[in-house]
């Protein structure tokens, strides 16, 4: 590439190229790195080289060699999400969105297109905007929410148990969120094969991406108008009712949005956990023996594979230093979620189990926190539980080296994990979930402390084997089975 002249911050001298530390300064060895194209297949590789060769800031290029600063450091990232004073979501701010270096073709484009959503508004109209969606989740029954995803696992389950055989990918993980983010929306009845093809193909920026967003929209749009003429106790009436009083484009728009980012990221959690249960016999035996609940599973893999690996983009509305590195109003950065979560200062054993730590990066931070983490974390817990009892006895059907993956700047998804099993009746939907009991199974691999077994009830007559003392206080089991029955 042939750098465009570079301006010094606040002044109108142009240098025949920029000098160095900045993004397109150079390009290889000491210089910035292509994420994208020929050598970024693994763009793990690639970020932890540009960690090694310029510390927790790097200089990078996206499509079209378009600079950008990758943040490759936890702290330095968590800076960043919390200083809105210097970093803004506002795309606007960015230098070669002003000077027309990143064109409306550009590939990144439906990542960087402002539009008026609260991930992209800053000021009285973040919190406006905000303030309505973080309202709106506040109706939201999470005990109900919790019973819907158990009864939508049954279902999708149901479609293939007794065949032995199934792709929990493109059977369970890229289906179950969508099926939970209609109830919750209210529009069950808009769930279908179409819905879930358009939501996997509109962030890929495909050839059919326009007509994907299209028919997202044309289905949002319908619902914001019975709901606006009819409110439901729901999510969307929540949302046009709420006092900021968004008009029918900003409901519509802010749907979309809360659609497709808890669709893909929970799809991605969802596969990426069950790919670690049956490939990585210990932590299985964790799960089976009782020693890790699935919710610490879960956490664990948000740390290990967070469902977007990178988020783009922040942008300087100053001059700043981070990370050891002049960043110039107008520069962009890209949220490095997976380097970030990496960083040998907070996690010098990658092998390490992060048990009851959720300072991860898996949800952002700052004013543009993920405002619906709750329901993707229970998503995941009671999907992988319900999952994981209806089939206990499931082992991935192919070499664990043959899975593929598709990956992008944004995230890396798991295209297929294929499963057998031994076939397994359908069961009614509606019934209680029948949770396993823990086995009495021990592991030399321990994630944490294994939780206390159930304790029976006092028996009501003397028997003549010596039996322990039965404790008080109910064992961990028997208080999580009366949370779920709501006692």
């Amino acid at each position: 590439m042939t750098p465009e002249p570079f301006s010094p911050a606040g002044t109108d001298e142009h240098t025949a190229a920029p000098p160095p530390g900045c993004p397109a300064h150079g390009i290889g060895v000491g210089g910035p790195r292509r994420l994208y194209g020929p050598g970024a297949e693994d763009l793990e590789a690639v970020y932890e080289e540009l960690r090694a060769e310029h510390g927790p800031v790097a200089p990078a290029l996206l499509h079209d060699d378009v600079p950008i600063w990758v943040v490759l450091g936890h702290s330095e990232n968590m800076h960043m999400l919390r200083t809105p004073s210097h970093y803004s979501r506002d795309t606007r701010l960015w230098a070669p969105m002003q000077d027309g270096t990143v064109k409306p073709t550009h590939p990144m484009m439906p990542h960087l297109a402002w539009q008026p959503l609260c991930s992209h508004a800053e000021g009285d109209e973040h919190l406006r905007l905000r303030g309505a969606v973080n309202g709106a989740i506040s109706t939201i029954d999470h005990r109900g929410v919790r019973r819907h995803i158990n009864r939508a696992t049954q279902h999708l389950v149901n479609r293939f148990c007794e065949q032995g055989r199934a792709d929990l990918v493109s059977q369970f993980a890229e289906r179950l969120p969508m099926m939970v983010m209609c109830e919750i929306f209210g529009m069950p009845d808009e769930y279908n094969d179409r819905l879930v093809e358009a939501a996997r193909d509109l962030p890929k920026g495909t050839a059919t991406a326009i007509q994907s967003n299209a028919y997202i929209m044309d289905v949002l749009t319908r619902l914001t108008v019975r709901r606006r003429a009819a409110p439901e106790d729901d999510f969307t009436s929540h949302l046009i009712n709420h006092p900021a009083r968004l008009n029918d484009e900003e409901v519509s728009q802010h749907l979309r949005l809360i659609l497709i980012v808890a669709y893909e990221s929970t799809a991605n959690l969802l596969a990426n956990v069950l790919r670690v249960v049956l490939t990585d016999p210990r932590f299985r035996a964790q799960l089976n023996g009782g020693q890790m609940t699935v919710p610490q599973a879960v956490e664990q893999s948000m740390w290990d594979e967070p469902p977007f690996s990178a988020v783009l983009g922040y942008f300087a509305k100053q001059d700043a230093e981070l990370g050891g590195q002049r960043i110039r109003k107008g520069d962009g950065l890209l949220m490095g979620i997976a380097p970030g979560n990496v960083d040998p200062r907070v996690r010098p054993d990658t092998h390490a189990n992060m048990q009851g730590n959720r300072s991860h990066l898996a949800f952002s931070g700052g004013p543009h926190e993920c405002p619906g983490q709750d329901i993707g974390r229970a998503i995941a817990d009671v999907g992988v539980d319900a999952l994981l009892t209806r089939l206990p006895d499931a082992e991935l059907a192919c070499d664990e080296d043959e899975l593929e993956w598709q990956e992008t700047i944004s995230n890396r998804h798991l295209v297929a994990l294929p499963v057998k099993f031994v076939p397994k009746p359908q069961q009614d939907v509606m019934a209680r979930p029948a949770h396993r009991t823990p086995s009495p199974r021990s592991s030399d691999w321990q994630i944490s402390t294994p939780l206390p077994q159930a304790t029976p009830p006092e028996p009501s007559v003397p028997v003549s084997a010596p039996t322990p003392e039965p404790s008080r206080r109910p064992g961990a089991f028997q208080r999580l089975l009366r949370w779920w029955r709501g006692e």
